[in-house]
């Protein structure tokens, strides 16, 4: 898989994509058509008819296991741990981009006065949004002045006017880090918004990745060849090539335009009325011939924000506590409903006294979990992770609240509704110990069945018609 495009088709051959031939507003009707599809586990939705344009509007495409399998190039039936082991292994020997001099990206090229975001097809999703969020379903590509690391990250973008995209560079986030060194510079940080390409690029711009690591050298791992780039019209950017559409411009680190509200992964907005935040202003324009533009609804879960955030919070989790070289751990998982960040259940085969606690600790000192996870539980390999009723059951019987660990500080998201509006830069966490402790001499005898008996009645199950 190359592109979006072949995404589109694959989805279709497999009965996992809708075309939408009637005509939909962009401003909300598209929006509502797809969260009241998502809510139903429905198809990937292509909306072929939005109301004043002619390209097409893609939407729902990860929010289900198997789409996002399909992303991986895995087998539609695997389980998101399915997906999140192998991510793991592929990811071990890391492949850096190829450049190419042409590209499917480059088909038109609007500068000047030819520039203009409202010609594509930006929805507006939720009443109170403060306008038409054209990065939701985009990465943003932004380059450290110093070092040369280039990195991908998924940010949300406003259209607050024809040339400028506000923009929500997180606090620590490494956008916002790179910016801040340009801002040192006393120079404007070049910058490529990116719609499209292959869908593993967005999962990669979601994902926690260390600062300095490359998110094309993994995409390119889990592919198993080289992601193609091509240089960017007016930045220094490598570019996928396949990109459907591609926004260069630059971000003065000072100036400021108001941003916002937008309904976020949380279910609940992230503010009250506009903030003042940095902008790109737009000096380039490229994109493919009828491109297809992507939306994520976002909003509550579980939107394919919240499944992708599962699969690659989950699976840079497992990798942060293998790079740490802790034995037995079995299985991670981060829920989608907790949009794969604030809630992680680690299955362990304990080896020694305070291997949980440790496991537990390690986790939110990896890249994924010191930024916003609120609570770790730790289970026994005897429990898968995203077994959530035996999770609950050790919870009920292997849990001992004296044996949790109680953290006040740790840095928190400003997206956390848990918190006051004007105090979400700390958050506490919560490590649960939900295991048997490894040095109890006398461990609670567990029931089992009689293995022998188990075969013979399976043997008689059809003779007692079950």
């Amino acid at each position: 898989m190359k592109d979006l495009r072949d995404f589109v088709k694959r989805c279709e051959e497999e009965g996992e994509l809708k075309r939408i031939t009637a005509e939909v507003d962009w401003n909300l009707e598209l929006s509502h058509v797809a969260k009241l599809n998502e809510e139903h586990a429905g198809p990937a939705l292509l909306f072929e008819n939005v109301k004043d344009y002619r390209s097409p509007v893609l939407t729902s495409a990860c929010t289900t296991t198997s789409r996002l399998a399909l992303i991986m190039g895995m087998d539609k039936k695997s389980s998101l741990v399915d997906l999140m082991r192998e991510w793991v292994k592929r990811t071990a020997n890391k492949l850096p981009p190829k450049w190419v001099d042409t590209a499917p990206c480059k088909e038109n090229i609007d500068r000047g006065d030819k520039v203009n975001l409202f010609k594509f097809p930006v929805p507006k999703v939720y009443p109170m949004d403060g306008g038409r969020f054209f990065g939701t379903a985009d990465f943003v590509l932004t380059k450290d002045p110093k070092s040369g690391w280039v990195n991908i990250g998924t940010y949300r973008l406003q259209v607050l006017d024809e040339k400028t995209l506000g923009t929500q560079f997180i606090k620590g986030k490494h956008a916002d880090i790179m910016l801040k060194a340009y801002a040192e510079l006393k120079q404007p940080m070049p910058v490529a918004a990116v719609v499209g390409a292959d869908p593993l690029l967005f999962l990669m711009g979601a994902a926690r990745l260390p600062a300095f690591e490359s998110e094309y050298e993994f995409a390119g791992a889990i592919r198993g060849h080289p992601i193609e780039v091509v240089k960017g019209e007016t930045v220094d950017l490598p570019i996928p090539a396949s990109a459907e559409i591609v926004i260069e411009g630059e971000v003065d680190p000072v100036a400021m335009k108001p941003e916002g509200p937008f309904g976020e992964y949380t279910g609940y907005y992230s503010g009250i009325g506009t903030t003042p935040r940095p902008f790109i202003k737009v000096n380039c324009i490229t994109h493919r011939t009828n491109p297809i533009f992507w939306l994520s609804t976002v909003g509550r879960a579980v939107t394919d924000t919240h499944m992708t955030m599962a699969l690659t919070y989950g699976a840079t989790l497992w990798q942060g506590l293998e790079a740490m070289r802790i034995p037995g751990i079995k299985s991670v998982y981060c829920p989608p409903e907790g949009a794969g960040r604030f809630l992680a259940i680690i299955s362990v085969k304990q080896m020694y006294p305070g291997h949980a606690a440790q496991v537990g600790t390690a986790a939110i000192s990896t890249e994924m979990g010191a930024y916003g996870l609120k609570t770790v539980i730790v289970v026994d390999d005897d429990i898968d992770a995203w077994d959530l009723p035996r999770v609950l059951w050790a919870l009920s019987f292997r849990f001992q609240p004296s044996r949790a660990e109680f953290i006040k500080r740790g840095r928190s998201t400003p997206l956390d509704p848990s918190l006051p509006i004007d105090s979400r830069d700390i958050t506490s966490r919560l490590i649960i110990d939900a295991t048997i402790p490894y040095e109890w001499k006398e461990k609670p005898v567990p029931i089992e069945l009689d293995k022998e008996m188990v075969k013979r009645v399976q043997a008689r199950w059809g003779e007692l018609g079950l």
